[in-house]
């Protein structure tokens, strides 16, 4: 229910834009947020945003992230900018959604974000 789109192998300094659409079950959507994990790293929330605007990211990319919600779209765009060899992880869309079944956790199958210099 949630395709990810944008990642791949970008050169350090440059930017990555990533888009995440819900779809199928899910009809109202609370929040979104990327999160992300690298090899022997636990997942990290990069950056998220509800559905009212309220924007949480993390101290890694503050100043050089912009998140955004399609709400008529169910869609969330992350651009980070300036990138590090550091931002180098899969990184996966989350909703936090309103399905037939009640409120629930959607994950999307990850996207490589590769940063090379």
């Amino acid at each position: 229910q949630l395709v990810e789109s944008g990642g791949g192998l970008v050169q350090a300094g440059g930017s990555l834009r990533l888009s995440c659409a819900a779809s199928g079950i899910i009809y109202r959507i609370e929040e979104m947020g990327w999160y992300r994990q690298a090899p022997g790293k636990e997942r990290e929330l990069v950056a998220s945003i509800t559905t009212s605007g309220k924007i949480e990211a993390a101290d890694s990319v503050k100043g050089r992230f912009t998140a955004a919600m399609d709400n008529a779209k169910n869609t969330m765009h992350l651009q980070i900018t300036s990138l590090k060899r550091e931002d180098t992880a899969v990184y996966y869309c989350r909703a936090l959604a309103h399905s037939a079944g009640g409120l629930g956790d959607y994950w999307g199958q990850g996207t490589q974000v590769s940063v090379f210099s």
